[in-house]
Formats: C-alpha cells, structure tokens, sequence
C-alpha cells in the first residue's frame, strides 16, 4: 500500500516506490528494494526484498521512522533479509543508521537471515558484530546465527573477533 509522506498506521505495509534515485550509484539494476513492515506487540519486522544499496535508504528510513514514532512501546526492530540479493556499502550504512535511529529508544535492532550478500561484506568490515544476527537454521557454530534470548554465541568470525 502507497501512502503519501507522513505517517504510517503500526502494522500495515509499506513499499518503496518503483526504481533508484536520480545518481544511484547501486548495482547495475538500480531497482528500490520492496520494504514492508508488521508489527507484532512491541517488535516490528521490517522485510527487505532486492537489492539493499542507496536506493534502499529513503524507504527503509522512512518505514523504521514511522514505527518509532508510531509504537511508543517499540523495544525490538528485525530486520529480514532473507530476500536480498546484493548489498553495497551504501547499504551497509542504511543498516548503521538504523541501529543509531533506534538507539536512543534502546530498540534493539536485529538481523534475521542474512544471506551470504549480507553476511560477508558485514563479516569482512567489522560491522558484523554490532548487530544481533538471527538464523534459525543456523547452529552456533554454523552461520553466525545468534539465538533471540541474546545468549552468547560464536560467530562465523570466530570467538576472539578474527576472521576464520
């Protein structure tokens, strides 16, 4: 459902208008990513479908606004990946400047299946570990997942934080 600049009632969806921003610098195809919210008591769940690159920024920015200021007893943010195909430092820093617009707020945000696109760039800057990261098919020792209870567990990095 499109709707105008403003708000956006809690758990209703959300998507991205069609194509990039003028001068996206994204991957050759350049779409916006389709980018939906649910809302489920105080986590809301944030689905992103495509490529995540600058084209993503404005859509996610305004689906993640539009929970805080709507779901006053917010308290976690998932963001599902599962879709996404390709993800540039653009979109790495989307995912950064989600997690410092929830922080104030003490949202935690979190990363539900990323898929290799996402890990790997994550995995090889650092930025891997700022996030909570939620695989369900993913062991502790397996892909990085980390169980939602926040429970420690080792990370594909390797449990002293260097590459494996």
């Amino acid at each position: 459902m499109d709707r105008p600049a403003g708000g956006q009632s809690p758990g209703m969806d959300h998507q991205a208008p069609p194509g990039g921003a003028a001068g996206d610098d994204a991957h050759p195809s350049g779409d916006a990513p389709r980018v939906t919210a649910t809302l489920d008591g105080d986590v809301s769940v944030v689905t992103v479908e495509g490529e995540l690159t600058e084209a993503a920024r404005r859509p996610l920015v305004r689906v993640v606004t539009d929970q805080l200021l709507s779901v006053p007893t917010l308290r976690r943010l998932e963001i599902q990946l599962s879709g996404v195909s390709f993800m540039n430092s653009a979109g790495m820093a989307v995912l950064i400047q989600l997690q410092r617009m929830a922080q104030p707020r003490a949202v935690t945000v979190a990363l539900v299946e990323p898929p290799a696109a996402v890990a790997r760039p994550l995995q090889l800057t650092g930025l891997w570990r700022r996030f909570e990261v939620v695989d369900p098919d993913a062991g502790p020792a397996d892909a990085g997942g980390s169980p939602p209870s926040g429970a420690p567990s080792r990370r594909p990095d390797g449990p002293d934080g260097r590459s494996a």
